[in-house]
């Protein structure tokens, strides 16, 4: 989905920071475990599993040569559509994808100009589309996919008509009855006037919008410019309500649609994102409105720092959506073949939704190869959780989720603008000794590696491996933060989610925390676990025993009252050792506590 995908303007450069949410255990003896979530309720029948798709909007909103002849968003056409709907059905259809979405536009004439019926509902341009889009939803349908369809949220200008239109099924309610008496403004364009759901009438207007896709044969729904998010904030944004009102409209409407959310929702809400529809867009576009579909730089590389937060919330019923997967054209996505495979491991290992904006009739081989490898479509479909990073959200980055059968999906990343080495240490899953490899997208048995598996990874680079533990389970202690010695501002805080109920906050411009009697038996580099909370990105200096300092960026838990882990690596001596977290002149996170591995 798209965010800025309504909007005849021209495209946001706004990059909004999506926080980050991971919640940490208490226990000494594994690694700390992340909170257990409520699945979303809606029916598990619709996003069981990620969706997978095409989407118009990519190409609709780029400037590519020859994509949109007859000038912005020109793309977007029944015979377009049709003929996506025809190689996704020869292509990609036996690999899972199966929802062809029309975005936004479907009513607008070539200037952009709406066309509404006499209540008030978004009615298909003549020229765009022609046989109408019922005709067009059967026509998916007969390919045996699945027809996805576009709104934005709230009542749109064009629809309200002085407050005069009739409501479609609801005698004696009108455009005027349904929205607040000042008609202030509403999404993330403020292109339509905000819906007062205290008026009976208003949900009935939503009922008959729905009552209308149901019968034109739509079994998705993307509702876009919902806020708080979509770079809005405050009262006339809040769409929550909306949000509710078509989660009940879909219960009625005869149907089964996925409601779909979009764009970089806000995470305070993000409960009711999960509690009234099935995906939620966490992040800006992924377009970078240029001549190419995307740019590395505007704005996939943003989802490594934005992704991880919400790995919580993801599960049967409702996921976190990073956007369209466009790595299938080659030169025309903007993007190395490194960047290409990178972009589609993530999409896989986060249970993103797997739906590209790509032109599917000129695939090349590559691309074909990356949409379609059966084993990173299993990961991505599996009845594993997300996978998180167990690293800082430095340049080099290690990503894993443990799997049902006891074994890991296990991701590295090399996010600079240089070659470098990046190297997983099974110490981060929770084990030490010897594992076996498997190279998921180069179908290599790597076979059996101690400790660790290193790999040099170009600019921008990844490789995926599945992971098998053969040693045993590591055996950790843990010291808490607030028994450590306090210098400059630092100071012990109350923490609910943290263990021991306490934190040490306050690590800004010097402020630090030394951590005393370290103990290992041995000399060597260990992987310490430290838990931590952050309502923003911060980085945060590491040393041990007064030595030099390293520098790790932690991403945001999502607020201050989260709390989530990762590993860094410290050399320590044998014997009792100090680990100093010193925020030098910025901002750090809080610190929980540190859980230290027995053996390094």
């Amino acid at each position: 989905m798209r965010s800025s995908s309504y909007s005849a303007l021209p495209a946001r450069t706004l990059r909004a920071v999506v926080v980050l949410a991971l919640a940490a255990g208490v226990t000494a003896a594994v690694p700390t475990a992340r909170a257990e979530t409520t699945a979303p309720p809606a029916a598990t029948s619709v996003a069981a599993k990620p969706y997978m798709g095409w989407t118009s909007w990519t190409m609709q909103s780029s400037k590519y040569p020859g994509l949109n002849p007859r000038g912005d968003y020109s793309y977007l056409s029944e015979a377009n559509v049709l003929k996506q709907t025809d190689a996704m059905a020869a292509k990609l259809k036996k690999f899972g994808y199966e929802y062809v979405n029309i975005d936004a536009g479907w009513w607008m004439d070539w200037s952009w100009k709406p066309r509404f019926d006499r209540y008030g509902r978004q009615q298909a341009d003549p020229e765009r589309f022609p046989s109408g889009m019922k005709a067009v939803a059967d026509r998916i349908h007969a390919k045996g996919l699945k027809a996805g369809i576009y709104l934005p949220v709230g009542l749109e200008k064009g629809a309200y008509n002085d407050g005069k239109n009739p409501i479609w099924n609801a005698e004696g309610c009108t455009t005027g009855d349904i929205v607040h008496d000042d008609l202030r403004t509403t999404n993330g364009w403020d292109s339509a006037y905000k819906i007062d759901f205290s008026d009976p009438c208003a949900q009935k207007y939503i009922d008959s919008q729905a009552r209308m896709f149901a019968d034109w044969g739509y079994d998705f729904l993307k509702l876009d410019g919902v806020g708080p998010g979509s770079s809005k904030s405050g009262d006339n944004y809040d769409n929550v309500p909306d949000v509710a009102a078509w989660q009940q409209a879909i219960r009625t409407a005869g149907r089964p649609i996925h409601l779909e959310l979009s764009w970089s929702l806000e995470y305070g809400h993000v409960e009711d994102w999960k509690k009234y529809s099935n995906g939620w867009r966490i992040d800006t576009d992924v377009e970078c409105y240029c001549n190419t579909l995307v740019s590395w730089e505007n704005s996939v590389d943003d989802r490594w720092d934005d992704a991880p937060a919400w790995t919580d919330h993801a599960g049967p019923g409702g996921w976190n959506d990073l956007d369209s997967l466009n790595v299938g054209n080659g030169e025309m996505d903007g993007l190395t073949k490194a960047e290409r495979q990178s972009y589609a491991t993530l999409w896989a290992i986060a249970k993103s939704p797997l739906f590209t904006g790509d032109d599917l009739t000129r695939l090349d081989s590559y691309g074909l190869k990356l949409l379609t490898d059966r084993e990173v479509i299993a990961i991505n479909q599996s009845s594993a959780p997300p996978a998180e990073p167990v690293t800082p959200s430095d340049p080099q980055q290690v990503w894993a989720a443990k799997n049902p059968n006891g074994t890991y999906t296990v991701a590295l990343f090399n996010l600079s603008d240089t070659p470098a080495a990046v190297t997983a240490h099974w110490s981060t899953l929770g084990f030490q000794g010897r594992a076996t490899v498997r190279d998921v997208w180069n179908k290599e048995n790597l076979g059996s590696r101690a400790d660790r598996i290193t790999e040099a990874l170009p600019a921008h680079g990844s490789r995926l491996f599945t992971v098998t533990p053969r040693g045993t389970a590591l055996a950790w202690t843990a010291h808490e933060a607030e028994a450590g010695t306090l210098s400059g501002n630092a100071s012990v805080a109350d923490c609910s989610a943290c263990s021991d109920d306490r934190k040490v906050g306050n690590l800004y411009t010097g402020g630090k925390v030394t951590i005393h009697d370290v103990v290992v038996p041995r000399a060597g580099t260990y992987q310490i676990k430290v838990a931590y909370v952050s309502g923003d990105s911060r980085s945060i200096l590491v040393s041990a025993n007064g030595g030099g300092a390293t520098s790790h960026k932690f991403a945001s838990t999502g607020d201050w009252a989260t709390v989530n882990s990762v590993h860094v690596p410290v050399r320590l001596k044998a014997g009792a050792n100090t680990i100093t977290f010193d925020s030098g002149s910025g901002y750090a996170p809080d610190i929980d506590r540190i859980d230290v591995p027995k053996s390094s």
